[in-house]
């Protein structure tokens, strides 16, 4: 069994204020939740309103699949215009670790 995480920080363009950034980070953590069957959520960054860290986690039996739904989270989340991608950070745990 693997586990895939990752962990992308992102700026939000026009937002100024934490309701702005919520409107801006929750139809984005449903839809990675939706379209990819993942675990994500706001994970850091909370008190900042241009700033925000997006989790996501996976399991499945293959390490190739992990890494699959992991490229199509990060390819999906860098194609948001609404947001600029400033670093990601991935991790890959086997259950034998």
């Amino acid at each position: 069994m693997f586990t895939g995480t990752l962990v992308v920080d992102v700026l939000l363009g026009d937002v100024h204020s934490l309701k702005g950034k919520r409107a801006v980070i929750r139809p984005i953590v449903s839809e990675l939740r939706r379209r990819y069957a993942v675990c994500a959520a706001e994970v850091g960054e909370t008190d900042l309103h241009r700033r925000a860290q997006l989790g996501m986690a996976t399991v499945a039996g293959d390490a190739g699949h992990v890494g699959d739904v992991l490229d199509a989270c990060e390819r999906w989340v860098a194609g948001r215009p609404e947001i600029e991608l400033l670093s990601i950070h991935r991790q890959l745990f086997n259950s034998d670790d």
